[in-house]
This record gives structure tokens, C-alpha cells and sequence, in this order.
């Protein structure tokens, strides 16, 4: 049971919505443009989970190893660093993680494409192994980009422009040129995230060599850069609802932008660091919740 707990905690559960939030939107897009398939969706489901696990446990090494997660983290203890897991198991836990990854692409893209577009299965088969690529090598490795502060362009293209756009691609087989603008505004609300947690631990991330964006812009800085990144979200949104609703109920997803706003200006106000961490549920859980609000909107109404 100990065991359970501790592979629990290091595949963070509170990370798993946030990461199913683009396929959301990619379903909805795909039934205003076109088809849905729950067969598809729910693959598609499965795959990134699973892809967010072998991040999860892969950045809890990395940072592990580095010293990153040591007792000046403000956020929750991690699994390598408070010995739940060793170095061992986890290493066996992110191989395993990815095997499994592989087995769920595989028959995702059966599903999607077929023995016969040969073409595109192999297209997303390399988008996959780029995102195992991007999933271990953010933290592990002596070039781990997470630490060179290009982590939040990761997250903008593969939780935005991939995951949006490439989740729809597997329904439709072709990406209209106004779905980049719902693909933007979930790729902005998860740079948001990852930039929240990043203006948490600036201290301890400038003191153990990480140098994300907040740790080069500073903090300050660095909450007007989370007030860019959501603002310009709900006004790409807002465009894409614009040329595309036909009815108010077109329009519901923009509720989940009332906690955002509201999460905006707490953390324009937030001079402790520690402040932010509650900050953290609720911007990845308003942006979950657009995502079903826009899947339910755009799959019955439009």
C-alpha cells in the first residue's frame, strides 16, 4: 500500500487534468468541423495521460538527481526527494511508462489511420517519440531545456498547438485555419500553469541552477508575464467564439475565464512566493474547466 501511495504521488493526479484539456477542445473542434469518434477520443485520452505520467515521473527524477526538490521547495514534496522512491524504481517506473505510451500510440493510430495512410501514422508516430522526448529530457540530462528557460515554449506546442491541433487531426484529417486560434488560447492557459509554479519556486530554482524565464526576468517581471499569457488567452478565444458561435450557448466556455480574471489579480497582489501555490490548482482547474465547457458547447450546439 506504501508502494501504491508513492507511485501516486509521483504521477501528481492534479497534473492529469490540465493535460486532457487540449484533447477536450480537439474533440469539440472536431465535431464542428467535421466528426467524432469516442473510440478515438477516448485512446486519445488514455495516450496523454500516459504521456503525462512519464513526464511527471521523469521530472521528479531529474529534479530529484539535480538537487532542485530540496527542503527550500514551497510546493509538495516529490517522491525521489522525500525517499518514497528510489532512483532505481523510478528510472524502472519511467521505462515502463514508456513502453506503455508506445502500446496506446500504436493502437490510437490503427484506430485513427489504418494499415492504409501509411503516411500520417508515421507523421504522429514521430510527434510521439518528440514527446517522450520533450517529456523526459525537460529536467533529466545535462541539456534539460526546463532548465535553460525553453520550457514554456514545450508546453505552448505541446499542449497547445499538438494536443489541439493534433488530437483534432486524428478525427477530421485536416486542420482548419481558425482552430489555431482555441489551440493558442489552451497552449497560453498551460504556460500559464507551468509559469505559475516556476514564479513559486524562483529562489529555489535560482539557487540550485535552474534558470526558467522567472529566474532570467525576475519576479516581477515575471507576473506581468502571467497577466500577458491569459489575457492574450481569452482574446484568442474570444476571436475564434466570435467568427464561429451562432448562439449564446457558443459563448459558455468563456465563464471559466470569471476564476481566471479573478486568479489574475491575486497574483498581480502576491509579494510571498508560498502565496501562489493555491493559486496553482485553481488556474489549472478553470482551464480544465474551459475545456469541458468548449467540448460540450461546440459537440451539441454547433
Amino acid at each position: 500500500m506504501n508502494q501504491l501511495r508513492a507511485w501516486i504521488n509521483a504521477a501528481r493526479l492534479r497534473t492529469l487534468p490540465l493535460s486532457v484539456s487540449g484533447i477536450l477542445v480537439g474533440a469539440g473542434l472536431s465535431s464542428f468541423y467535421g466528426s467524432f469518434q469516442p473510440v478515438i477520443f477516448w485512446l486519445a485520452i488514455f495516450t496523454t495521460i500516459g504521456f503525462q505520467v512519464t513526464s511527471n515521473f521523469a521530472n521528479d527524477y531529474g529534479d530529484g538527481i539535480k538537487g532542485t526538490d530540496n527542503q527550500n521547495r514551497i510546493g509538495p514534496k516529490r517522491a525521489l526527494q522525500s525517499g518514497l522512491l528510489s532512483k532505481s524504481a523510478l528510472k524502472k517506473g519511467i521505462i515502463v511508462s514508456i513502453v506503455v505510451d508506445f502500446l496506446l500510440v500504436l493502437v490510437l493510430l490503427y484506430v485513427s489511420f489504418g494499415i492504409e495512410e501509411l503516411l500520417w501514422t508515421l507523421l504522429f508516430m514521430f510527434l510521439a517519440v518528440l514527446s517522450i522526448w520533450a517529456a523526459i529530457n525537460y529536467t533529466i540530462g545535462k541539456n534539460a531545456y526546463g532548465y535553460n528557460g525553453l520550457g514554456d515554449l514545450f508546453v505552448f506546442v505541446f499542449f497547445g498547438l499538438v494536443g489541439v491541433l493534433g488530437s483534432m487531426f486524428l478525427f477530421i484529417k485536416t486542420i482548419p485555419v481558425l482552430a489555431a486560434l482555441p489551440a493558442i488560447t489552451m497552449g497560453l492557459l498551460s504556460v500559464g500553469v507551468l509559469n505559475l509554479n516556476n514564479l513559486r519556486d524562483h529562489r529555489s530554482d535560482k539557487e540550485s541552477g535552474k534558470n526558467t524565464l522567472i529566474v532570467k526576468m525576475g519576479f516581477a517581471r515575471g507576473k506581468i508575464y502571467h497577466l500577458v499569457l491569459l489575457s492574450v488567452a481569452f482574446l484568442s478565444l474570444l476571436i475564434f467564439l466570435n467568427l464561429t458561435a451562432k448562439s449564446w450557448w457558443g459563448y459558455f466556455s468563456l465563464l471559466a475565464f470569471i476564476p481566471i480574471f479573478l486568479h489574475i489579480r491575486k497574483v498581480q497582489n502576491v509579494t510571498d512566493p508560498a502565496l501562489l501555490d493555491p493559486e496553482l490548482k485553481i488556474l489549472a482547474l478553470s482551464t480544465f474547466l474551459m475545456a469541458v465547457l468548449f467540448y460540450f458547447s461546440y459537440y451539441n450546439f454547433l
